[in-house]
């Protein structure tokens, strides 16, 4: 009797519109990211009264550490699984797919455990390297064992998404958002910087459980690997992996090589007040992207090498990051002051400028997306490689220049500028391989969104606070309301009840 695997997702879609999968998709998984942002913002704020600027970027350093290490150790193991499990999918053979499901399983625990005795070997070096001393060798060791359950973690995680299951993919983000508040608050309110570590340690241990709680229901049944199997499966995964290693280390190199920056030159309050600008940067533009990697990555990878679908979904995808995006930017730039004192403390208002320059970079980086996938679907891993190093190379070296010239607002200036860089270099690249070039549609929405987003990011520096105010909500509203327009009128409400679909379309006449 052959092996089978249930739950399958369903075939790859047909030439029509795939604007309501991408919004289908995107209200999953930007649900469960806007449930986190409620739940980070609860967060974030009681870590900001405990801890303070400096403690918050202890916070943020470590974590950039565990995300260095578990970079070097993953060898790319959770996207090149998501793009392996999805390939095997839509091959439509069972036994491919419990194959390299057992493989990814297997090299994560492995991978994992590599990674963990890595950290603790050099964790002396990496203190010294971070803060100067060795002071930290110890909680550093002990971040080792957050590299272990996050590596594991993230492999179940990549069966998930590479199956399409994103209804359970948004409830694991959301679960571990839950468990991250249980857990860390009660560590650090009580053990305060000490309590860093340990409570990251923590959050990284109860995502194993939430991820190998919905990987289970996945029935895939056990196969027997022989040895030529398990290489040929290994090699797949590791190779494209290798590409994706690469790409992480060195965006999470960057991160972390950004704080080292900041603390030499800044000191350690300063790299609190970047922690918490990157992270409410990060909050909204984050679900755009993550349903983006989450939903479109696996659907892409299925139509690579059709030039004429590709396209279309890529530029699909890229306006609803425009449309979802900007009221987002608009709201940021018209409310950083507020956002700040309320996520954080009035200690923390010196990060505002620096707030809404990352917001900017966030809002490129959304559009930006989308074109680099046809790299990856295509798996061009030399092109993916010299992309991921030119941006970082430019990240970096304007990183180092602008905060010697603009002080902390010259990581959010150098942010914007590498990523005015990566879209121009992505759209030669994408424009070699498969002939991409935006749509007319796209070119409009485009030139409105950043032209608003412009003016209102002069008008905040230029107006006083009462008109800013009024011309940024003013700005938010008229935003939203052509977002759901032209999204009510691209049939991507097709999948929301008739009803719902009415009053949407009533509202934007």
């Amino acid at each position: 009797m052959s092996n089978t695997v249930h739950n399958q997702p369903e075939p790859a879609e047909s030439e029509k519109s795939t604007y309501g999968q991408i919004l289908k998709s995107t209200a999953l998984v930007g649900g469960s990211s806007a449930a986190n942002i409620v739940i980070g913002m609860i967060r974030t704020k009681v870590m900001a009264v405990l801890l303070g600027p400096a403690g918050l970027g202890l916070f943020g350093i470590y974590g950039s550490i565990m995300d260095v290490a578990q970079s070097v150790a993953g060898m790319g193991m959770n996207s090149s699984g998501v793009r392996q499990i999805a390939e095997a999918v839509g091959s439509g053979n069972p036994e491919r797919i419990a194959r390299t499901a057992a493989v990814l399983r297997r090299l994560s625990i492995i991978l994992g455990l590599v990674g963990a005795s890595l950290l603790i070997l050099f964790s002396q070096q990496v203190s010294m390297l971070t803060f100067g001393n060795a002071n930290h060798t110890a909680a550093i060791s002990l971040l080792a064992a957050a590299v272990l359950f996050r590596e594991v973690s993230a492999g179940q995680g990549a069966l998930v998404q590479g199956m399409r299951r994103i209804a359970d993919l948004a409830k694991i983000g959301i679960l571990g958002g839950v468990f991250g508040v249980l857990i860390s608050v009660p560590v650090v309110y009580f053990f305060r910087e000490k309590g860093v570590a340990p409570s990251l340690v923590g959050v990284a241990a109860m995502s194993i459980l939430t991820s190998w709680w919905y990987s289970r229901k996945i029935d895939i049944r056990a196969v027997p690997l022989t040895p030529s199997q398990l290489k040929h499966e290994t090699a797949g995964l590791l190779k494209l992996g290798f590409a994706f290693m690469a790409s992480g280390l060195m965006m999470m190199g960057s991160a972390y090589i950004v704080r080292l920056i900041i603390v030499h030159k800044l000191g350690l309050d300063a790299a609190g007040l970047y922690q918490s600008s990157w992270t409410l940067g990060g909050l909204y533009i984050g679900f755009v992207l993550q349903a983006m990697g989450a939903d479109f990555y696996p659907r892409l990878t299925a139509r690579a090498w059709d030039n004429v679908a590709c396209n279309r979904m890529v530029n699909e995808q890229a306006r609803v990051g425009l449309l979802l995006g900007g009221p987002g930017v608009l709201a940021t730039l018209t409310l950083a002051p507020v956002v700040i004192t309320l996520f954080y403390t009035a200690k923390f208002q010196p990060a505002v400028g620096l707030l809404r320059w990352i917001s900017l970079g966030g809002m490129l980086r959304a559009v930006n997306w989308p074109l680099g996938f046809i790299i990856l679907a295509r798996e061009e891993r030399a092109l993916f490689f010299w992309s991921e190093l030119a941006w970082t190379v430019v990240n970096l070296g304007l990183t180092w220049l602008c905060v010697n010239v603009f002080g902390l607002n010259g990581a959010g200036i150098a942010f914007f500028g590498s990523y005015v860089f990566h879209g121009l270099l992505i759209y030669v690249i994408v424009r070699r391989l498969s002939g991409f070039h935006w749509t007319h549609e796209n070119i409009q929405v485009g030139l409105a969104l950043f032209g608003a987003i412009a003016g209102l990011f002069c008008a905040v520096y230029i107006l006083p606070f009462s008109p800013a105010l009024f011309l940024g909500v003013a700005s938010v509203a008229v935003s939203l309301a052509y977002t759901i327009h032209v999204l009510a009128t691209s049939n991507a409400f097709d999948w929301i009840p008739g009803p719902i679909r009415r009053i949407a379309g009533a509202l934007t006449r």
